[in-house]
Order: C-alpha cells, then structure tokens, then sequence
C-alpha cells in the first residue's frame, strides 16, 4: 500500500483512554486532533461534552467507549450509555462485546447486547449516523471464536470490529486483522488498536486489512517522531 505517514491521520483514532486522564490532556489531544485532522479522538465518555465543544466545526468526530474496558456491563446500562454519550455529542462509539457471554455459548445475549447498542444510536435523537465499533478483545479468542464474534457482529449491524481495548494480554496483530477482514467482507470496518506506536506498525495492519487504527501515539505514527511505551 503505498501510503505516505501524513495521508494516514484520517484512519486514525487518537487515542487517550488512560485512568489517569485530566481535562488537560484531553484539550491537548484535541489540539493535536485539529492539527494533524485525524478521524476521531477516542476518550471516557465523561470528556464528550469537553471534546465536542473543542472539535465544533472541525472533521474530527468525537468517539467514546462503551461497556469499557471489560464488556460485562448488562445490555440495558450499555443502551443507556450509548444514548447519553450521544446526546453528549459523541459521534462514534467503541463497544466492548460481552466477553464472558460469549465464552460461555450465550451467543443469544451476545448478538442481543451488540444490537441494542446499534438500536440505541437510532433512537437517540440524532439524525446524522453514528458509527459503531465492535471491540472483540481477540487476546482471549481463538480463530475460530474470531471468526464467530465477527459474523454476529455484522449480523447485529456493526459498523466495525476492532481487535483490542489496550488493556488485554496483547493489542492488534496482524494475522486477526486478516482474518477479520477476511469474514467481515468490506461492507464492515476493521480497526486495528492496542500496542500501534509507530508509522510502520501501522502501515502493516492496513496491508493486513484494516482501515482505521486506534493510538494513542497518532501523533509519532504521522510525524515519525519518537513515543513511549503507551498502553493503547
């Protein structure tokens, strides 16, 4: 793929889900946000409102998590959560699937839960579409658990699958982002996060097939500069 660092802001989703995250940093990662023009910032729910008003009438959308980082929240709190971030002014929303759920074979409740987060974001109040990205924590899966998780995610409406939280026992690599590429077809996204820290680490998830990355070193991956070993 022949990309230059500087075309890759609009895939990325800058990133800073950190426990520690002050009012502060999110006006610096919304500064960054505007400059370089990536995708989103991705961020706590609780920073929406701050974020929304910093990227007014900028292209950055403001995307927030859901059922974060663990997904074991109960699917009428994950709804509810969706609605309110979007009556906060988020405009995509990064939902961790229920892990537990589908270990167990609920694959039911699994679909269930995905679909009520999509069916949240139509019943909003809003009229423009919101996004929504499916976290599959792929550490704790197999291949063939991949590959299920992928298709009852599309089957609930999915706008994306994403491989990792950051907070798990490994990030985005490149042989589940092909395979999710690969069951998913293009009509869904794939976004690569967890560990992305440089220009090339990220090239090689878009050849892998994915088309949005999550960082929280967006900043390093389109400028080449040198970044620490963040989570995300």
């Amino acid at each position: 793929m022949a990309i230059k660092p500087r075309d890759m802001a609009k895939m990325i989703d800058h990133t800073n889900l950190n426990a520690s995250t002050t009012v502060e940093d999110i006006k610096k990662l919304c500064t960054e946000a505007r400059e370089h023009e990536f995708a989103s910032v991705c961020i706590h729910p609780i920073y929406v409102p701050l974020a929304s008003k910093l990227l007014e009438d900028s292209s950055v959308k403001v995307c927030t998590v859901i059922g974060f980082p663990l997904g074991a929240n109960t699917t009428e709190t994950k709804a509810f959560e969706t609605r309110n971030a979007i009556k906060n002014g988020a405009q995509e929303v990064d939902m961790v699937m229920n892990i537990g759920a589908f270990k167990s074979g609920a694959f039911d409740l699994f679909h269930g839960d995905i679909k009520a987060v999509v069916d949240a974001t139509k019943t909003a109040g809003v009229t423009s579409d919101i996004i929504v990205k499916v976290i599959l924590e792929t550490c704790y899966l197999d291949e063939e658990e991949i590959v299920k998780a992928c298709e009852l995610a599309k089957r609930a409406g999915a706008d994306f699958v994403k491989t990792s939280t950051g907070f798990g026992d490994y990030g985005a690599r490149e042989e589940d982002i092909s395979l999710m590429r690969k069951t998913v077809g293009r009509d869904v996204g794939v976004k690569a996060s967890g560990g992305i820290k440089n220009f090339e680490q990220a090239l090689s998830m878009l050849d892998a097939g994915a088309n949005r990355i999550g960082a929280s070193s967006g900043v390093a991956i389109v400028t080449g500069e040198k970044t620490g070993e963040d989570a995300y």
